[in-house]
């Protein structure tokens, strides 16, 4: 954590702790399980060590190795004249380990990881590191300038967590400073060597703690071959299938050495991945200071991830009281405040708990295999589940076709019904108008047998009619014949009517004049005989007004008489109009001659006032 991270002068001064040459101090074990030749061993080692103390052509043989491997980015040019007596000691064996590794490394390999865990002095931890994974003369060293080159596509998430990265430590927490840029560097030339991985949050933690022993190319050649060797590759892929395994084999392990704490985890549901997951895939530099989580780390470049394995053991089994005392929440606080400093100053207590842990290579082989088997198993679930999920969503598709399907139908099923209530309603209507065109055709059929009879009827006065059609035609020809008559009677009359009106013009003509006394005796007789014709007019004015009441009255009865045969034949029609010109003839000349009479009685009186 942050907040863990050891100052940067403890971590850059910060020694191994003293390791002596003596044959018990080799070994947490007890020295007789040592065997001869490992005896032989440290007795020539210890040989070899007096005489380079005398020998300072091989003390700058061993500064050499320190300069040639580009041991630190921050190093301490005054060290070796402070040294004290074990760490000369420390030292010169260090330097004959490192100036004849080959030999060393393939037959004293056990002595070689027993000095590991006694610690590596800060200076030799470079090159040692190299040289225990085998990163020294790595051809992908010659690539890195060029991977700078090109562009990653993780360089945002790379940046985003470089400052959290260390940010206590003088190296790193400086924004763009030298340490961040050579962090961003080794993590962008991994990302395009490794594209399947790219970046993993954690694996800075790893690369940031190399950086502080060691160039950046150094750095990156180390790192891609604990990627390659150390199963850190495994941890960091996308599925992180590897960190699911080492989470098994660490319950499986704390089930077997701590059940009633396993109990406990449990009952709290505590799952491992709650607690130890940053354990494994930053090998503790985020849980302890540097100077503890570098001794961790010198074994882990030395026997792998089993050492994970052993210091998360301990920690359990020396915490193992306190914890089963907390819930879920009390644990958390537990492993991130108070076990990291459980060991601040005294590392060798937590590595020889570490190695007093039972660790069965054995078994855990068989729990990778048994993990393996679970994983295929559950890999074989997941594909059924994966077959069944898509038989699922097909079903559901189906289901959702065939919802809308019935949705259609019954949609279709509704038109139906309202189509056939609309059909039953106008069905209704055209039976009401049937009903309705039947009772009309019915009254026109009877009109039509009313009209029948009128025809008959009709037909029958025809036949009527041309049985009188003779009389008829004679009627009519004294009817032309008595109109011609009447039309010379108007004419005589309408002559007689202006003879008058000029008569009676010449009469006032005369009344105008005064008459002369040779005259009135005339006059006076004149007027008798005037008078007498005024008697006549009046008895013939009466009589002619008799006649006309009488033709009026002939006339009306004639009318009655007619009015119900306007519709006969065209032939009839005609011999009607002739009697009514008749009449009205007949009228007018009986008017005509009342008005010559009134007209003859007015000249009358005109005389008789002359």
């Amino acid at each position: 954590m942050a907040s863990q991270v050891a100052s940067p002068s403890a971590s850059l001064h910060t020694t191994s702790s003293s390791t002596t040459l003596s044959t018990p101090a080799l070994s947490p074990s007890s020295p007789s399980q040592l065997s001869p030749d490992d005896l032989e061993l440290l007795a020539k080692l210890e040989e070899q060590n007096r005489l380079l103390e005398t020998d300072s052509k091989s003390l700058r043989s061993v500064n050499g190795s320190r300069r040639n491997s580009g041991s630190s980015l921050v190093s301490s040019s005054s060290a070796s004249s402070n040294l004290s007596h074990l760490e000369e000691d420390s030292w010169i064996l260090w330097g004959r380990i490192v100036n004849e590794w080959e030999d060393v490394r393939k037959k004293k390999e056990k002595q070689v990881k027993e000095l590991v865990r006694k610690g590596i002095p800060h200076h030799f931890r470079a090159i040692v590191w190299q040289l225990l994974c085998s990163a020294q003369s790595m051809p992908i060293k010659d690539q890195y300038s060029e991977l700078l080159k090109m562009t990653s596509p993780c360089e945002k998430l790379i940046r985003r967590d470089i400052a959290r990265t260390y940010p206590e430590h003088n190296f790193f927490k400086e924004k763009d400073s030298l340490g961040q840029e050579v962090l961003f560097n080794v993590m962008k030339a991994y990302s395009l060597v490794d594209r399947e991985v790219g970046y993993c949050q954690g694996s800075a933690f790893i690369v940031g703690l190399l950086l502080m022993q060691m160039p950046e190319e150094e750095a990156f050649c180390v790192f891609v071959k604990l990627m390659q060797d150390y199963r850190l590759r495994e941890l960091f892929k996308p599925s992180m299938a590897e960190l699911g395994l080492c989470m098994y084999q660490f319950e499986c392990m704390i089930q077997e050495h701590l059940p009633e704490l396993f109990v406990h985890f449990q009952s709290q549901s505590f799952h491992t991945s709650m607690y130890a997951s940053s354990w494994f895939l930053t090998i503790f530099l985020t849980t302890f200071p540097l100077p503890i989580a570098t001794r961790i780390f010198d074994i882990f470049m030395s026997e792998g991830l089993e050492i994970v394995f052993r210091v998360g053991l301990a920690l359990l089994q020396m915490n193992q009281a306190e914890l089963m005392q907390l819930d879920m929440e009390g644990m958390l606080q537990h492993f991130q405040k108070v076990i990291p400093h459980q060991f601040d100053g005294v590392p060798d207590k937590l590595i020889q708990a570490a190695y007093q842990v039972k660790y069965n290579s054995k078994k855990m082989k068989k729990l990778e295999k048994e993990y393996t088997t679970i994983k295929t198993k559950e890999m074989e679930e997941q594909v059924e589940i994966k077959r069944l999920r898509t038989e699922n969503r097909l079903l559901k598709q189906r289901i959702e076709t065939l919802e809308k399907e019935s949705a259609s139908l019954a949609d279709r099923l509704i038109q139906g019904q309202v189509t056939r209530a609309q059909e039953a309603e106008e069905n209704y209507l055209i039976k009401r108008e049937l009903a309705t065109i039947k009772q009309q055709s019915d009254e026109a059929s009877a009109k039509l047998e009313q009209a029948e009879n009128t025809i008959r009827k009709l037909q029958h006065q025809q036949q009527w009619h041309k049985c009188s059609s003779n009389y008829n035609e004679d009627f009519v020809l004294q009817l032309e014949k008595e109109l011609v008559q009447a039309r010379l009677s108007e004419a005589e009359s309408q002559c007689a009517l202006k003879e008058m009106q000029d008569k009676v013009l010449d009469i006032e003509k005369r009344n105008n004049s005064l008459p002369d006394e040779n005259n009135i005796a005339r006059l006076q007789e004149e007027l008798i005989a005037v008078k007498l014709r005024e008697a006549e007019a009046i008895m013939s004015l009466k009589e002619l007004r008799q006649q006309v009441k009488d033709l009026e009255e002939h006339w009306q009865r004639h009318l009655a008489r007619t009015t119900g045969k306007w519709k006969d034949p065209p032939k009839k029609n005609a011999m009607n109009e002739l009697q009514d010109e008749l009449m009205t003839i007949r009228l007018r000349e009986a008017e005509t001659q009342a008005e010559i009479r009134e007209i003859k009685q007015k000249m009358m009186e005109m005389e008789t006032q002359v």
